[in-house]
């Protein structure tokens, strides 16, 4: 599987480097180039994509303003970019793959990329474990649509404590031992994991659509696959979230029950 790309920077000669550096790995396909911020968000938010090489100082917001704006769950391996080395722990802090600093070397080039490939076959490979566990979880269960679900959930928010109805849920997504409800314009922080809850949740009307996804299909306007691999699906409310293969299946599945 190809390694779909995607150049962001403000510097032509910027992004025809990077282009003629990866241009020779058939393993990478780049799919587009940004020139500033504005488009980083836009192209992540439509498109899935695997590898990002993201400048940190471009026009409308710098490159961290980007991925904070796109979200966990939609943020592709990044590896930064930059003329400046001050912000190498900010990097890090946010999850960075890699952080290279311009004139990029060919060789630290190839470590990122190969280091790109490691992590998303790992990931691949961890989504296949958890949903193999999954079914047989159910299969040892039995009687899976019949498992008593909770209607409402009581979420702390700020000084109080609020009941949040389970149908009343769009999509959640995962925040390390915590998940994010999204409910209209709401987000509710529940101290639960997103496996937790894929566990608790009604599988024909929650699924897991990707490791760091579930949605609420009640919500669901059309799914889009991009090829054979990976795509996203769109709410009613115009929200793309990413889809993995397994996650389409998933919804297959439930359409044709």
């Amino acid at each position: 599987m190809k390694l779909k790309t995607l150049i962001a920077d403000d510097e032509p000669l910027a992004r025809e480097r990077l282009r003629f550096l990866l241009v020779s790995d058939p393993e990478v396909e780049i799919v587009g180039e940004c020139r500033n911020s504005r488009e980083v968000i836009a192209t992540l938010r439509d498109n899935r994509i695997d590898l990002l090489f993201l400048d940190i100082q471009m026009p409308g917001g710098n490159g961290f303003e980007a991925l904070e704006q796109i979200g966990t769950s939609r943020m592709p391996a990044t590896v930064f970019v930059t003329a400046h080395d001050q912000y190498a722990i900010q990097a890090f802090e946010v999850s960075a793959l890699d952080y290279l600093v311009k004139p990029v070397d060919p060789a630290r080039l190839r470590a990122a990329v190969a280091r790109a490939k490691e992590r998303l076959a790992s990931q691949a490979a961890l989504l296949t474990h958890e949903q193999l566990k999954e079914m047989l979880s159910r299969l040892e269960n039995g009687a899976e649509a019949s498992k008593p679900r909770p209607k409402r959930f009581l979420v702390h928010n700020g000084t109080k404590d609020v009941f949040v109805n389970v149908d009343e849920i769009e999509w959640i997504e995962a925040a390390d031992y915590y998940s994010c409800l999204h409910v209209g314009s709401r987000r509710l922080m529940l101290r639960e994991t997103i496996k937790q809850l894929a566990s608790t949740l009604d599988p024909l009307k929650f699924v897991r659509i990707h490791r760091s996804v579930i949605v609420n299909v009640d919500c669901l306007q059309e799914m889009v696959r991009d090829g054979q691999s990976d795509g996203f699906v769109v709410l009613n409310d115009g929200q793309r979230l990413k889809m993995s293969k397994a996650g389409w299946q998933k919804l297959l599945e439930i359409s044709h029950s």
